[in-house]
């Protein structure tokens, strides 16, 4: 049987290549929407793409589904209650699929979607027993699915679906069967995922704390306690998902933009996102630009920040930025994508046009102006951050009550000193606060990293 798991970096998912090389036939589950890694996988091992396997409507990414069917012929599998619009093939509790020695049975665990289904995996050269349990979104290293986004109005539905799946269903199984869940750190899609990218199930019911609870009601207080921030783009990456996405040859023509027709497309209401570094943006940016630099979890704080619908334009250093870029927000459902200024901002700075700057002050240059005035310092960082440590004279605002249009009690022209971990969300959070009128903000560059190793104190709150 032939093996692989394929990760995306920053967004977590992962998504797996199962078949028999004898067979000369293989399964994708859960397709990442750039799909070069599959075609290569199986021209590389001299397999065809036979089968396409959703584990769920996923809400964090849009599926390569249609794109892989698109490349290869192969037929689409999802779960029969899911209400997906699109051309495919019904699968059931106890439905089983065989390629060569790689069989793939269907189990039912609904918790995290109604619809979500694990494959238990038996390697039948080596034995008859499963050897593995691809658990979708169902159970993950060190948390399990969030059951919250299908909607509230099936919310205690779904905690009860969780529960039985895990405590009920899985209860069948060895402790030694080894488990392939479809995110790892970094996704959304649950709490507190470990950054090991597989487990076993005896090794979960000893350490996941989601699998150790006595009963019923302890599992379903803990799983309502709290939710991850859900952001602006799951909804339409749901619905992208159910329609089936378009395949990336429809979407619009990549293309370099000169000054005066990225100027003519943002005067139309296009949305700028400034991909560079926090400095580089700090130093000369387009006015009204979000700066989301590159970084592990640039597609999470896309889709916090940006609506799914909007036209986009892109600030980069350079085509393979863009490029990069594009990827990461096609992976997401951003597909209105009308292209880059060409030359970057230097190009922009010398066609004469007006640019805006966003100060990042060091922390030995705050630090001096505590000393003598009242200047305002706003921790953007979460609240177990902020209970964590702070500076002393911060106050706290999340970059998520910012997103919601929470603004600073302040006056337009009061200075504001935003600040997070590293610099890059209170970029962010800065941008926004332009963008709503606020003339004076700075950043803290570094953030309470480069406070703290400046030698100045942190306190818990």
């Amino acid at each position: 049987m032939y093996f692989n798991q394929i990760a995306v970096p920053g967004l977590g998912c992962l998504s797996y290549a199962i078949g028999c090389p004898r067979a000369k036939a293989m399964a994708v589950v859960d397709p990442k929407r750039d799909v070069q890694d599959y075609l290569e996988i199986a021209r590389e091992e001299g397999m065809q793409i036979t089968h396409i396997i959703n584990t769920h409507v996923h809400a964090d990414h849009v599926s390569g589904d249609q794109e892989l069917r698109l490349a290869t012929g192969a037929d689409i599998y999802i779960h029969e209650s899911a209400p997906v619009e699109y051309r495919h093939k019904a699968i059931k509790e106890g439905d089983v699929f065989e390629i060569g020695a790689a069989k793939m049975e269907i189990l039912h665990t609904p918790g995290h979607t109604p619809n979500s289904i694990s494959l238990l995996v038996t390697d039948r050269g080596r034995s008859e027993e499963p050897e593995m349990l691809l658990t979708g979104d169902l159970l993950f290293v060190g948390d399990i699915g969030r059951p919250d986004l299908p909607g509230a109005e099936i919310l205690d539905e779904q905690v009860e679906n969780l529960y039985n799946s895990i405590y009920v269903k899985l209860a069948d199984y060895p402790d030694h069967l080894e488990v392939f869940p479809a995110h790892g750190e970094g996704s959304l899609c649950g709490r507190g995922m470990s950054a090991k990218k597989s487990s076993t199930l005896g090794y979960e019911r000893r350490a996941n704390p989601m699998l150790r609870f006595a009963s019923f009601e302890a599992f379903k207080k803990d799983v309502m306690s709290a939710f991850p921030v859900r952001p602006k783009s799951f909804s339409h990456i749901i619905q992208t998902n159910l329609k089936g996405a378009a395949t990336l040859d429809a979407c619009p023509m990549d293309k370099g933009l000169t000054p005066k027709q990225f100027e003519e497309m943002v005067a139309g209401g296009a949305t700028i996102i400034d991909a560079r570094d926090s400095a580089a943006f700090g130093g000369f940016h387009i006015p009204g630009s979000i700066n989301i630099g590159f970084e592990k979890q640039l597609a999470n704080w896309v889709g916090m920040v940006v609506d799914p619908g909007a036209e986009l334009l892109l600030v980069v250093d350079d085509r393979e930025d863009y490029d990069r870029m594009m990827t990461e927000l096609h992976r997401i459902g951003y597909d209105l994508i009308f292209g880059y200024l060409s030359g970057g901002i230097m190009a922009w700075l010398m066609s004469g046009r007006a640019v805006d700057q966003l100060e990042q002050i060091s922390p030995h240059q705050l630090a001096a102006r505590l000393e003598n005035s009242g200047i305002r310092i706003i921790d953007v960082r979460t609240p177990a951050e902020w209970k964590a440590n702070r500076i002393k004279w911060a106050e706290h605002l999340p970059l998520s009550d910012i997103l919601a249009d929470r603004l600073p009690e302040a006056e337009k022209d009061e200075e504001l000193v935003l600040q997070c971990g590293s610099g890059y969300r209170s970029n962010i959070a800065a941008s926004i606060l332009r963008q709503s009128g606020f003339s004076c903000v700075k950043s803290l560059a570094g953030g309470v990293f480069a406070w703290s190793n400046a030698g100045f104190p942190l306190i818990a709150s």
